[in-house]
């Protein structure tokens, strides 16, 4: 009893308040640890065939898995970010490994009695619940140990979740390929059981090292701006709540930015090895590389961009997210055109990097626009747009393609170079919602400054 007293103790969010000397980088470790296995549903495609053989069903109903743990994600991120916030990053962390670690197991039983819907249960609503709670569970504590990088410190973070899927899709492949030996099953239940044991112990590990800033802490020799001096001597209570923050204008902009943003970029991963095959005439070897990078550029863009966004100020950052990336999109069927390959690998890298960014930077944003208290519970309500856009984004490029292909009766380069310029004209609307925003009850000089990164100080 006294044992579970201490576990209970140490998971609660008082136990989790750092002592002085613990240094802030552990805890952007252990948001890479909580980040890097959710990662690994980037990379579920690779269960896909295997799991229409075993399961007799149509890869369209096997895509529901992956579609179910999306919408999931963002649902449990906007239900839970309120507890989030409440119990602390550590219970948080433990909540999320202990739901994805259950939904591997419950998505392995439903393999083993040939049951679709057990899988879609298992890895769609239990792994996709604690997607969502992990997604969020580090993002407020990492902006109140990192006020001087706010967007490095999310970047950082969500940089995990964006290259989960290169060390999960190998994984996972050489798993099944291990374990497929004398295995009706091809080695999926397998599969899911030892990447569900392995994965909880990093998110046992990061909840274990993840602490919450002591009272008063400040990192040696920041200088903060008048208006983050400003909420530390109200000690946050000049921040907004979650429901405050979502009556504001200012949510939904930053809303409808972040569906616009991965809409136009959501669609292009699920069919970047298509498109380069029939817009290029690369061979299917050449477009798995070309896939692999546009993966490396969207991890790296979620730390490089984010970063930058420190020293340029969130709102220009996003203003170069969707102006020079509408640019690039439409760049990109001239570059296929002339058969420039340098030149359309480079613009679809730059559109993915922006596409990375778009994702991490956005809780700096809300973090500028409605304080440290409670950002986390507001980050989780805005996730919803991702689930949104995990749908619009797709349906524009495939149905687009297919509709352009069999009813117009254009050519599959064609039809991709039309789609691609629609998504170009989505970045130029979350261009113009951009404009918009500015802080709540600013005047027009000081939204000007809160062009500004928010640690530079007012003069």
């Amino acid at each position: 009893m006294g044992t579970f007293d201490g576990l209970k103790t140490a998971f609660s969010k008082e136990g989790a308040v750092a002592a002085p000397g613990y240094s802030r980088w552990l805890m952007a470790a252990a948001a890479l640890l909580i980040h890097f296995p959710l990662g690994q549903a980037y990379g579920f495609s690779v269960f896909n065939g295997p799991l229409v053989k075993v399961l007799g069903s149509s890869l369209t109903s096997v895509g529901w898995i992956f579609s179910v743990a999306i919408i999931f994600l963002g649902l449990s991120a906007a239900v839970f970010g309120k507890w989030v916030e409440r119990v602390g990053p550590r219970k948080a962390m433990l909540a999320s490994a202990l739901c994805f670690f259950s939904g591997f197991l419950v998505s392995a039983l439903g393999v083993l009695i040939g049951s679709l819907p057990v899988v879609i249960l298992g890895y769609g609503v239990i792994g996709g619940t604690g997607l969502g709670i992990g997604y969020i569970s580090p993002v407020s504590t990492l902006i109140k140990w990192f006020p001087d990088k706010r967007g490095m410190a999310t970047g950082l973070a969500i940089m995990g979740f964006g290259g989960g899927a290169l060390v999960g899709s190998p994984l996972a492949v050489n798993l099944m390929k291990y374990f497929s030996e004398g295995s009706q099953y091809g080695g999926i239940p397998a599969t899911f059981v030892s990447m569900a044991v392995l994965y909880l112990g990093f998110q046992l590990s990061a909840a274990w090292i993840a602490r919450i800033p002591f009272a008063g802490y400040q990192p040696v020799g920041w200088v903060p701006s008048t208006v983050e001096a400003a909420h530390i001597a109200s000690n946050g209570a000049d921040d907004f709540s979650v429901s405050e923050a979502i009556r504001k204008p200012q949510f939904w902009l930053l809303w409808g930015i972040l569906l616009l943003n991965v809409s136009a970029g959501i669609g292009i991963l699920g069919q970047a090895s298509l498109m380069a095959q029939k817009m290029v005439g690369i061979s299917a070897t050449a477009a798995a590389g070309f896939v692999g990078l546009l993966s490396l550029c969207n991890m790296a863009g979620r730390f490089i961009w984010s970063s930058f966004s420190d020293k340029i100020g969130r709102k220009w950052a996003y203003a170069m997210y969707s102006g020079v990336g509408a640019l690039a999109y439409w760049a990109i069927p001239g570059a296929a055109a002339a058969g420039n390959m340098l030149l359309f690998v480079a613009l679809f890298a730059l559109v993915m990097s922006f596409y990375g960014a778009g994702f991490a930077t956005i809780p700096a944003y809300l973090a500028d626009m409605f304080g440290k208290k409670e950002v986390g519970a507001i980050h989780g309500r805005l996730l919803t747009a991702w689930s949104m856009a995990g749908v619009i984004g797709p349906l524009v490029v495939n149905a687009g393609r297919d509709y352009l292909v069999k009813t117009e009766g254009l050519a599959d380069a064609a039809a991709y170079s039309t789609v691609v310029y629609v998504l170009g004209g989505l970045l130029v609307a979350e261009f113009v919602l951009n404009l918009f925003v500015k802080a709540p009850g600013s005047s027009t000089s000081q939204d000007m400054a809160g062009m500004l990164p928010p640690q530079v100080p007012s003069k």
